[in-house]
């Protein structure tokens, strides 16, 4: 049997284990995510598709990351902190993980498998997004620069499958 986002578990950016299985049943859109990157505004439109469909059954999951230009500083509690006080941010943050090398976590490890990148497997910055349907399996694979707009119509066909 091959794995699902629902065979994962991650540490909650409140530091509680968060075993992922709780999103079985909906779509998923996972972030790598920074608070001092070029690409840090999208935290506004990721937090606009969350709004916009979560009653659909749909949840953007931010997992901020450190590992590109050292972007991620803080920790857990300024993080939180920055996210909320500068975007509203309501959407499930766990806490920083690396999405490349031999410590990426393992959820990392299994999205990068399932959806090679324009170059290769490994992420290649902050804001790249993975889709996943309900079924826990990855539909695709955006870049930093997808604009999370631009999203919309894949996550509605997503969550109509």
């Amino acid at each position: 049997m091959t794995a699902t986002l629902h065979d994962f578990t991650a540490t909650a950016i409140d530091g509680t284990e968060t075993d992922l299985s709780a999103y079985e049943g909906q779509v998923v859109l996972v972030v790598n995510t920074a608070s001092d990157c070029g690409f840090t505004s999208q935290y506004a439109g990721l937090q606009e598709l969350h709004d916009s469909f979560t009653e659909h059954g749909f949840s953007v999951l931010g997992f901020p990351c450190n590992q590109f230009g050292g972007q991620e500083p803080g920790d857990e509690a300024e993080i939180a902190s920055f996210c909320d006080r500068s975007f509203g941010v309501t959407f499930p943050m766990f806490a920083k993980v690396d999405v490349n090398g031999d410590d990426a976590h393992p959820l990392f490890d299994w999205l990068k498998q399932e959806k090679s990148g324009l170059l290769g497997a490994a992420i290649k910055w902050n804001f790249t997004k993975f889709l996943v349907g309900r079924d826990g399996r990855v539909v695709k694979r955006f870049s930093p620069t997808a604009e999370p707009a631009s999203l919309a119509d894949q996550i509605e066909e997503a969550l109509a499958a």
